[in-house]
């Protein structure tokens, strides 16, 4: 048996299919979710039914609340964190700020509390949204932040935050700003699968700016095995905090995505409406400290073969939508 591994946001787009993908390396796995009505709770009880095994112990647990975290994990033995619970959403950061406030700035202190009293190391989640809008790209980690909106101001926080427990309390932390994940089990508020919903339902797509942004779609089984090297590679994090860009090393413009998804659904019932101030027009992150940092070249999945492995998935579990 390898060691143990506390995630969170075990119900998550991202948590989810990380865990699944452990549990087949014979990783023993405590997930965490407190199942959250942000979107479809069918859809995230369905990810956890997936991961039954005798390897995998999942905890309903709120994270704002560092009573119950003390409570439940006491006893709990595990070398290694994995923070990936958060309230995602750019649009929906601005009808209910305080909800991101409470779940990813809240939430995540009591994580690092977490952290230093069980004295293990700890990997979360942060964002590309934490650069904004940027006038050099590809995007790299050592340059200005200059988050625009409210989910990406509590990344940036979180960034900060973690810097600090790191210094002052000599802990091995290692932050990862991901670009745009996509994929099977997705996210159904999110472009590729919002897209795919709106299809069935013969819905009218909004699309912001006549689709004239770009972006690092980044397919999720490719996420998953730079998370996984990273995983197994986490004795050679080192104390203090750092953080890596996980991406295709690639930006798309959105017209060739939402092109791909007419050709596979025959829908095209598209409104253009203006640009969005919350959104970056671009983003484009570059690969080289992460591929220098585990010595390993990662070459994505090409972006026609991973939206049309979404869609085959999406048509063989529409019912969850």
């Amino acid at each position: 048996m390898k060691s143990k591994i506390l995630i969170t946001g075990a119900a998550g787009f991202i948590g989810f299919n990380l865990i699944k993908y452990l549990l087949k390396k014979n990783y023993e796995i405590i997930g965490i979710d407190n199942l959250n009505t942000y979107y479809n709770k069918k859809l995230k009880i369905k990810r956890i039914s997936h991961l039954k095994s005798k390897n995998f112990q999942f905890i309903k647990l709120d994270l704002r609340k560092n009573d119950q975290i003390k409570k439940k994990l006491k006893k709990i033995k595990f070398s290694l964190i994995i923070h990936l619970a958060a309230q995602p959403g750019v649009r929906y950061s601005v009808k209910e700020p305080h909800s991101y406030i409470e779940n990813n700035i809240l939430a995540f202190s009591n994580i690092l509390e977490l952290t230093r009293d069980k004295k293990v190391k700890l990997i979360y989640s942060s964002s590309s949204s934490v650069y904004g809008d940027s006038k050099t790209y590809p995007l790299k980690e050592n340059q200005k932040l200059n988050p625009k909106n409210i989910y990406a101001m509590t990344k940036n926080n979180n960034e900060e935050h973690a810097k600090i427990y790191a210094q002052n309390y000599n802990l091995s932390i290692l932050g990862l700003r991901f670009f745009t994940v996509f994929g099977e089990w997705g996210r159904p508020d999110m472009l590729i699968l919002k897209y795919l919903i709106f299809s069935k339902y013969k819905r009218k797509f909004h699309v912001y700016n006549n689709g004239n942004h770009y972006r690092d779609f980044t397919y999720i089984k490719d996420l998953i095995d730079m998370v996984y090297q990273i995983i197994k590679m986490s004795k050679k994090i080192k104390k203090g905090h750092n953080v890596l860009n996980l991406c295709s090393g690639r930006s798309i413009h959105l017209k060739k995505v939402i092109n791909i998804l007419i050709k596979l659904t025959g829908y095209k019932k598209i409104a253009n409406i203006k640009k969005s101030n919350l959104e970056v027009l671009k983003t484009h992150g570059s690969k080289n400290k992460l591929e220098n940092f585990l010595q390993k070249k990662f070459k994505p999945t090409k972006i026609e073969n991973s939206i049309l492995n979404t869609f085959n998935w999406f048509k063989k579990n529409e019912s969850l939508f």
